[in-house]
């Protein structure tokens, strides 16, 4: 079975958009309404950061973020809780952003068949592998910085 979710079976609404939004209203702004879609064409990524998780099991697919990392940066910044000016290191990034990608790919996986099973968060530079087919893609808005989440189907 490939991993799959009826968005109309949400009547209108995107699954994948709202989790994204709680998630930032709880673990990164404290309040929703910082996280929207993507107005217009995103624009291309400058110095990309990815993190994401597998949903294995009677669905296999992959939870993919991506963003710059100058944003990867304010979201752990946000995250933590750290100041402007206190400096933010690569464990920090990798934490942060790794733990998004879980608690969003968490939620995806509740949406799907039950017994599936969520690999640890892994955070590259290096674009993971998505030969299965784009199963969905949301560019989202957060802050005025871009965030791209998309589902993958894998082989």
């Amino acid at each position: 079975m490939s991993f799959e979710i009826d968005v109309q079976a949400f009547e209108g609404t995107d699954p994948v958009y709202d989790i994204a939004s709680e998630v930032f209203a709880a673990m990164i702004d404290g309040e929703p309404g910082f996280v929207r879609p993507w107005e217009g064409a995103p624009p291309a990524p400058v110095d990309e950061l990815f993190a994401w998780v597998d949903v294995t099991g009677p669905m296999n697919g992959r939870v993919l973020l991506s963003t710059e990392t100058t944003t990867a940066v304010e979201v752990t910044r946000a995250l933590l809780g750290l100041a402007p000016d206190e400096p933010v290191v690569h464990a920090d990034i990798v934490d942060a952003l790794g733990e998004v990608a879980n608690v969003v790919g968490g939620n995806v996986k509740s949406l799907g068949p039950d017994h599936s099973v969520l690999t640890l968060p892994e955070v590259t530079k290096e674009r993971p592998t998505t030969e299965g087919g784009l199963l969905h893609t949301l560019s989202l808005d957060w802050r005025g910085r871009l965030l791209v989440l998309s589902l993958w189907m894998l082989p």
